[in-house]
């Protein structure tokens, strides 16, 4: 069994309730991440029961539910601020969302959201999504996988109930790579008084170009690696209106007021499909959704850099200046 909460993989509802998943321990991260005293224990609410834990005195604290919303137990990371045991203040949150075929470990493992956020006053949320695409699908042939009800209907307000967070829209940012860059303009747009920032690292902006080719992408990746043959939006007939809520190109209107950052690489590798399909439709997908920003007035932050389909470190700083200066300050 995983030693660090970071690293305790997926496990099932019935593993955990029948006692063979026990409690995490912080393991090896005890002396990167511990402070003298942890914060008050999180409890149970908002259709969130939690069956697994670690909380400690370090930045780096982990959660994992029970919930109607998801037939397997999700779980999340909760990245706090370096003083947040002793500091007694209040601070804002983002919502740092992975992409396909990852979990909510990958901005820890991979990309050391630890070090990047260091002597920043903001909470970091990162939760599971498994490949869902932050969506409530049309149809799951695995028990329910309703991943926005999830991220939006429970986890967030149990975060403002369990964190001193700023429970408002100035204090809310949400940003993501790849299907999390989606998910974060979703999520901005749909659910408009939750997030004043949001930004999408290589994240599609547009469902419909190219004969639908994102829609598609979801539909496929989804059934495989999430809801066992179902789909988010529909095969072979999409739910319309499912796609038109969804789509960030055609709700252009509801990023007025917000602080908006959009990042994708001009140069995917030729010999790589993946990377070459994935950042080409992310690039144009953007450059379609900054057109839109611009002729609706709507003031926005964009890079086009060499490279690919990848998170880039240097980009995620920069954004973070803005999410920081944008949010209302720890107090």
């Amino acid at each position: 069994m995983d030693r660090n909460p970071a690293v305790h993989h997926p496990v099932s509802r019935r593993r955990l309730l029948t006692g063979v998943a026990g409690v995490a321990t912080a393991g090896a991260f005890a002396g990167a991440l511990t402070a003298p005293t942890p914060a008050r224990a999180a409890g149970n609410g908002h259709g969130l029961h939690i069956v697994d834990r670690n909380e400690n005195g370090g930045r780096l604290q982990y959660y994992r539910f029970a919930t109607d919303a998801i037939a397997w137990d999700p779980a999340v990371n909760v990245l706090l601020p370096d003083g947040y045991h002793t500091s007694g203040k209040r601070y804002p949150v983002l919502y740092l969302l992975h992409g396909g075929n990852a979990d909510f470990r990958t901005f820890h493992l991979q990309d050391n959201i630890i070090n990047l956020t260091a002597g920043r006053e903001i909470i970091v949320v990162m939760p599971d999504a498994s490949t869902g695409w932050y969506s409530n699908p049309v149809s799951s042939n695995t028990g329910p996988r309703n991943w926005e009800t999830f991220h939006i209907a429970q986890l967030l307000p149990w975060i403002d109930s369990n964190f001193r967070t700023f429970a408002e829209y100035n204090g809310r940012a949400v940003a993501g790579f790849s299907m999390g860059g989606f998910g974060a303009l979703k999520y901005a747009a749909k659910y408009y008084g939750h997030f004043c920032s949001v930004s999408s690292h290589s994240g599609p902006a547009s469902l419909r170009r190219d004969l639908g080719l994102v829609v598609h992408w979801a539909n496929a990746t989804s059934a495989a690696l999430d809801l066992g043959g179902g789909t988010v939006y529909g095969a072979p007939f999409w739910n319309e209106a499912r796609v038109n809520a969804d789509n960030p190109v055609q709700r252009i209107g509801s990023y007025h007021n917000k602080r908006i950052f959009l990042a994708a690489g001009t140069s995917p590798d030729p010999v790589n499909w993946f990377d070459t399909i994935n950042e080409t439709q992310v690039l144009a997908g953007q450059r379609e959704f900054r057109a839109a920003l611009g002729r609706a007035g709507i003031p926005h932050e964009w890079r086009e850099v060499p490279g690919g389909h990848y998170f880039r470190h240097e980009l995620f700083v920069q954004d973070l200046n803005g999410m920081l200066g944008r949010l209302r300050r720890a107090t």
